[in-house]
């Protein structure tokens, strides 16, 4: 299955959800935000959102700094 992430192509599982999606590119305990199919997704809900074909995912890593 391919989705959009960050603005290019990426394949993926066909089951695969965006808490184990995050898991597989690194970032799971990293703090992040994410946007799917341009809706802000709270934390909590991860596990259960499933992607499907096309999806949409902006996830931006927070840093902090000065």
């Amino acid at each position: 299955m391919k989705i959009i992430l960050n603005g290019s192509t990426k394949e993926v599982a066909a089951d695969i959800n965006i808490l184990q999606l995050i898991e597989t590119i690194g970032l799971a305990d990293k703090p992040v935000v994410i946007e799917h199919n341009k809706t802000a997704i709270f934390p909590r809900d991860y596990p259960s959102i499933n992607l499907t074909d096309n999806d949409q995912l902006e996830i931006i890593n927070i840093a902090a700094g000065g």
